[in-house]
């Protein structure tokens, strides 16, 4: 399943919307049920309302009801081929990802030669918590 989600995050890539930065991310998220949901990153010419792969996967399944996830690739690179850093979630989509995954979901982060897989409790130690 890992190759799964890295293959539909790549595909997702090639959807983004970055005239600004031109740094193109794409996410697949794993429900629990294994169906999977895609994101890319698109901009906005005044920033704040730009979206990150990440979140607009999560939003996209939550849309559709879901409340149970397993798992998420993220690749990121300016245009073209994958770079050979890892893109990482921005602090903002490991908040969500917390509202709605355990410590334990995976998170696969890639680069044109490398996959890491980390815990969400590794990315984000000491989320926000309301209790």
């Amino acid at each position: 399943m890992k190759q799964t989600l890295c293959d539909k995050a790549k595909e997702a890539r090639n959807n983004a919307y970055t005239p600004y930065s031109n740094f193109k991310v794409g996410a697949a998220l794993l429900c629990s049920d294994g169906s999977i949901y895609t994101g890319c990153n698109i901009e906005n010419a005044s920033f704040s309302p730009t979206v990150c792969a990440e979140r607009v996967a999560v939003f996209k399944a939550v849309s559709d009801g879901k409340r149970e996830f397993s798992a998420i690739a993220v690749c990121g690179s300016p245009k073209g081929e994958l770079s050979e850093k890892l893109c990482y979630p921005c602090g903002v989509c490991r908040q969500v990802l917390s509202e709605f995954c355990g410590e334990d979901f995976k998170v696969y982060v890639m680069s044109k030669n490398d996959v890491r897989e980390y815990t969400l409790s590794e990315l984000l130690p000491f989320g926000f918590e309301l209790e």
